[in-house]
């Protein structure tokens, strides 16, 4: 019969690192009491969600957001889940403008993956590190009401503008905060998946950078967060800009500093902050505890967003 594995012993830390763990618990005082009561929206996403131990970091970051008394809701996404899944049961899937055209076939896989197994792992890790979860998707509680998506596109050849049709993506067009906002006077935190519910009770595949935007600013939160696998928003010499203004934000992507994937992230912090959400902030989620970093110290850690 083998010997129980004996757990390694906690690393012994010098007296330097005992004080510099001290310093940074009395740098984030003042962040906690200005932000507690206060509510961040978190879309949590990219590869940080495909990563065991970055998810686990991420749950008790969480976790201690709650517990200092700030009010995290948690909104998700699963792009790379969705597509496996696609995938293993051999359906064919395309994408248009990085969106995925979704069928009716399509969308009952999307809302099984994002619904089911996604947000019940993300919940699981929440409620593993000492937290009290629960998961929901748009369709709970009328959450979010979503129309058909409508895009546009110009052919090249005839320079004469076609309406796409992505089948089942959809738009919020109205959030209702009431069932999240029963949760802030609660020990519960709220975990989103971004399924929207169409007037005539269709299921609507929604972007989940939008659906926690229209989220953030319904219910009037301090801070919406997109954690992503970037640093944040680069100027053109790579250097990452830590804060910019609303006009500022409409310059760099007129002029060609923000460009590609970054735009429509910034649409969306840009479309919060304008409906009342106090800033915006895009976050590397690859980065191990990069919300705390961001929100409890002076120097920060992505780009932050606010009002001119």
């Amino acid at each position: 019969m083998s010997e129980p594995t004996v757990p390694p012993a906690p690393p012994q830390l010098s007296r330097e690192e005992w004080l510099n763990k001290a310093r940074t618990l009395s740098e984030a005082l003042p962040y906690m009491r200005r932000y507690s009561g206060r509510t961040f929206v978190i879309k949590y996403g990219g590869h940080a969600m495909g990563d065991e131990s970055l998810g686990e970091m991420f749950a008790r970051d969480v976790v201690l957001l709650k517990q200092v008394g700030i009010n995290p809701v948690v909104v998700h996404g699963g792009g790379p889940q969705i597509g496996a899944m696609l995938e293993r049961l051999k359906i064919k899937s395309s994408f248009v403008d990085g969106l995925r055209v979704t069928d009716k076939e399509t969308v009952d896989i999307v809302e099984m993956v994002l619904s089911g197994s996604i947000n019940k792992q993300i919940v699981t890790a929440i409620n593993n590190q000492g937290g009290k979860a629960v998961g929901l998707s748009g369709k709970d509680g009328h959450l979010i009401s979503a129309r058909k998506l409508r895009r546009t596109q110009r052919d090249t050849d005839s320079n004469i503008e076609k309406i796409l049709d992505l089948g089942f993506v959809g738009e919020p067009y109205q959030v209702n905060p009431q069932i999240l906002e029963t949760f802030e006077k609660s020990d519960v935190i709220p975990v989103i998946a971004p399924i929207g519910l169409g007037r005539n009770g269709e299921t609507y595949n929604i972007n989940a950078d939008t659906a926690a935007g229209a989220i953030a600013a319904a219910l009037g939160a301090t801070r919406l967060f997109l954690l992503t696998d970037v640093v944040g928003v680069l100027d053109k010499q790579k250097n990452l800009i830590p804060n910019m203004m609303l006009e500022d934000a409409r310059r760099y992507m007129t002029d060609g500093t923000i460009t590609g994937g970054m735009i429509p992230k910034i649409e969306t912090c840009i479309s919060a902050v304008e409906q009342g959400v106090d800033a915006s902030v895009i976050l590397d989620g690859r980065v191990p505890h990069a919300l705390l970093l961001e929100i409890f110290t002076e120097g920060g850690a992505g780009t932050m967003i606010g009002r001119d």
